[in-house]
């Protein structure tokens, strides 16, 4: 098929309008703030004011009797929310609902007040006083590694979650290498801004004795799993419903103190209660994510051809481990897929989590990789500049070629399928190299300085049981099902236990099933977010939803469609081998039927069915698992062209380019909608995004006047160039890639901006690259040195 071209029916490959999009354009989507209910109340929550601290007490007005809850009323039946690991040497934090004795950052809940409404709630909680004695705070990563540094938790020796080593290889291939490069690379703390902020209701069902929970969430049976943990109850009797969700990126996959507390006051007090996140308490206390360090050398030959890398990895993971993942879910990954899509014979890394005195850190679309891509991509490109050689022929020598997939790399990653190369080639080709490097030699008139980046990475997706059993953690994915259910009137409803946010399923999950059966994607019903209803599953993270639950919905369809068969030929009247499924229809020699006459054969007209008729009829729940389950490996290309301003530090992005493998794309409209909105947050990791803290743990962006997001006006037209190679383990060789988006646009940025400040002797390693940053690098340039990250 020629790219471009349209492929019929609505089936798998089709741009199929989302089918969701109706409700949502209109208004018609239902949210956790959308949701009323008769006796509803309000909580607002009195957050700390400082870093570290004990607290000496915590009073309010005798007015507010009933309305007023402190540890001391919820401790004795509300456990703390802890994350383990079984990685050799972690080290378990309790994060409490509200603050037990000590606060731990600033944000982090004291109390909790009700009102009529939220305001009503938050004039409460202003009549709190809470007197917290100043301990000494950590706020800074680097002074919390110190050996005399204080402990954010006292019943530890140091600050450190988990410390890994690596060292993979020949360590004497790096030996007088003939390139040998090293940097410091810094990415900055930053939030997720979710359209939707977390949002939860909590009542009391008194029918079925259930707590049920409305919550904002990617993994509603997780949740279920976690609220009957910290609350003593059994599973049964727990009932989580997540409705439309309007964005996640990873902030809603992990349990919140918030949410306990709602979910203690509903099972107390057997009201309805519901507490709806606002913007301040989202960029407080929050979402933070992304603060990595990076010391890093690369070493390669004259020609450029990787010899090896060492590197030393801190990443700032804050005050307490987050359920499920646990703190450690970046730096430990961070040593085994460092060395991304790059062939090289000598391979050592050590990382550390370190605990600080500021929020929890959250997974966050493109989990470690964002900062992974951007350091060795960073490095591919000082190599290229100290080879006096074209970057992108730098990666071209580099990369895993397709004749030797499926590849093993250095650190043991299965890829799967692809030619990593020939993205490069495509990208260079698209964003017109050639064309660029003569503009760039004749220089801007604006008196701007031009340059161009790029960045190649890959994305583990989907991957399963033996990566996640080895970490320990209480959410290992094993087999991910799904229940297809022809209805008596001939349509189909598909039940997944993987929740959407964003990406599109009940239209993707749709095309799907219309694959296999033919039934019209008009007449499919997609049911999911709701534990009562849906297959158990670990939820919505890692690009997994459309390869592991489409595979299901894929398999429980294959059952269906051979059962109709059989069916279908009896009502015929000939061998289920001489008929056949086409466009939703069993057709033979005689005639044909549709889902409609098989379904009034099984539901209403059983004395027509055949003797032998399958007794588990027209419904069927299917499990699935790859063939392989170490994951899919999507991959891609980014390319930039930026203008630097020298005198006011300010970049422009020209042009934008994305040259992407996700393997068969069900919806390729939905996979682009994906990559903008991905690369849209690459460019605020890039440029824009920062959650900078005090040397006392103070935020200091708190409102969207400090924390600066790109809309429109910093977002180019994204150029997407689309190549498809199957993956072999998979059924119709889906990959995974919901968040290869933002996982390259800071290092193709960055490495832009450092080709265009490369006649000024200047470089950036730390995002964002803000006016400031880039002024330093050029002074610091001017005077021969490198500029210090901060």
């Amino acid at each position: 098929m020629a790219a471009g071209e349209q492929k019929a029916g609505k089936g798998i490959g089709v741009r199929l309008p989302r089918k969701e999009d109706e409700r949502f354009m209109r208004g018609r989507g239902s949210y956790v703030g959308d949701i009323k209910m008769p006796g509803l109340t309000d909580v607002a929550f009195l957050r700390s004011p400082l870093a570290h601290g004990r607290i000496v007490s915590v009073t309010a007005p005798d007015e507010l009797a009933g309305r007023f809850f402190t540890a001391a009323d919820i401790a004795a039946s509300v456990k703390p929310i802890r994350a383990v690991s079984g990685l050799p040497g972690f080290k378990p934090s309790s994060q409490p609902a509200l603050a037990d004795g000590k606060v731990r950052f600033t944000g982090e809940l004291v109390a909790m007040c009700l009102g009529r409404t939220r305001a009503e709630a938050e004039d409460a909680v202003a009549q709190v006083v809470a007197e917290i004695e100043p301990l000494p705070p950590l706020a800074d990563f680097a002074v919390a590694e110190q050996p005399d540094a204080i402990c954010v938790h006292e019943e530890w020796s140091d600050n450190i979650y988990l410390e890994t080593r690596i060292e993979k290889g020949d360590r004497s291939r790096i030996d007088g290498a003939a390139i040998e490069v090293e940097r410091e690379i810094r990415l900055s703390r930053q939030c997720m801004v979710p359209l939707e902020g977390k949002g939860t209701i909590a009542w009391w069902d008194t029918r079925l004795d259930q707590l049920v929970v409305y919550t904002s969430t990617q993994l509603p049976h997780m949740m279920r799993t976690g609220l009957a943990e910290c609350l003593g109850l059994e599973e049964r009797q727990v009932h989580v419903v997540a409705p439309d969700v309007g964005g996640g990126f990873g902030f809603k996959c992990v349990l919140q103190p918030e949410e306990l507390c709602v979910a203690w006051l509903a099972l107390t007090r057997k009201k309805p209660f519901r507490w709806i996140e606002d913007r301040r308490e989202h960029l407080v206390a929050a979402a933070n994510t992304r603060e990595h360090h990076y010391r890093i050398k690369a070493f390669a030959d004259a020609e450029g051809r990787l010899l090896g890398i060492e590197a030393d990895v801190a990443v700032d993971v804050g005050a307490y481990s987050v359920w499920p993942f646990s703190a450690c879910l970046e730096s430990a990954q961070i040593a085994s897929i460092l060395p991304g899509p790059y062939q090289m014979p000598f391979y050592a890394c050590r990382t550390r989590s370190v605990a600080t005195n500021k929020p929890p850190f959250m997974p966050y679309r493109g989990v470690a990789r964002t900062g992974v891509c951007f350091a060795l991509e960073l490095m591919i490109d000082a190599i290229a500049r100290q080879a006096g050689l074209e970057p992108a022929d730098v990666r071209l020598k580099n990369l895993v070629l397709p004749e030797q997939m499926p590849f093993t790399n250095i650190t043991g990653k299965l890829f799967d399928s692809g030619d990593y190369p020939e993205s490069v080639r495509r990208a260079v080709e698209t964003i017109d190299l050639a064309s660029f490097r003569a503009r760039q030699r004749e220089g801007s008139d604006d008196g701007r300085l031009l340059g161009i980046g790029f960045a190649t990475y890959c994305e583990q997706a989907a991957h399963g049981t033996t990566v996640y059993a080895a970490w320990g953690i209480p959410m290992v994915p094993g087999f991910e099902q799904a229940t297809a259910r022809v209805t008596p009137d001939g349509g189909l409803e598909l039940r997944i236990g993987v929740h959407s946010h964003g990406q599109g399923m009940e239209t993707s999950m749709a095309q799907v099933a219309n694959q296999v059966l033919g039934i019209d994607t008009d007449r499919i019903n997609v049911v999911h977010g709701d534990t009562a209803l849906t297959p158990y599953s670990t939820g919505t993270w890692g690009s997994r939803s459309m390869v592991m639950a489409g595979g299901a919905v894929s398999r429980a369809c294959e059952i269906i469609r051979e059962r109709a068969l059989a069916i279908g030929a009896h009502l015929l009247q000939t061998g289920k081998d001489e008929v056949e499924l086409v466009g939703g229809r069993i057709q033979g020699q005689g005639g044909s039927v549709g889902f409609a006459d098989i379904a009034q054969a099984w539901y209403k007209s059983p004395e027509t069915l055949p003797a032998d008729v399958a007794p588990e009829g027209l419904e069927v729940t299917a499990g699935y698992k790859p063939m392989v389950d170490s994951g899919t490996f999507s991959y891609a290309t980014h390319a930039a062209v930026v203008a630097v301003d020298p005198d006011f530090g300010s970049v422009e992005i020209l042009d934008y380019v994305v040259v992407e493998d996700g393997g068969t794309l069900v919806n390729p409209l939905i996979v682009d909608g994906q990559i903008i909105g991905g690369v849209a947050q690459g460019i605020g990791t890039a440029l824009y995004e920062e959650s900078p803290y005090s040397a006392d743990g103070q935020p200091l962006a708190s409102t969207f006047v400090d924390y600066i997001i790109p809309g429109p006006c910093e977002v180019p037209d994204i150029r997407i160039v689309h190549m498809e190679t199957p993956s072999p383990f998979t059924a119709h060789g889906i990959k995974g890639v919901g968040e290869g988006g933002a996982i390259a646009p800071p290092a193709a940025i960055a490495n832009a901006v450092n080709d265009a400040l490369r006649p000024l002797g200047a470089e950036v390693a730390m995002t964002p690259v803000t006016p400031h940053r880039l002024l330093a690098a050029i002074a610091a340039g001017r005077n021969g040195r490198q500029p210090v990250q901060s």
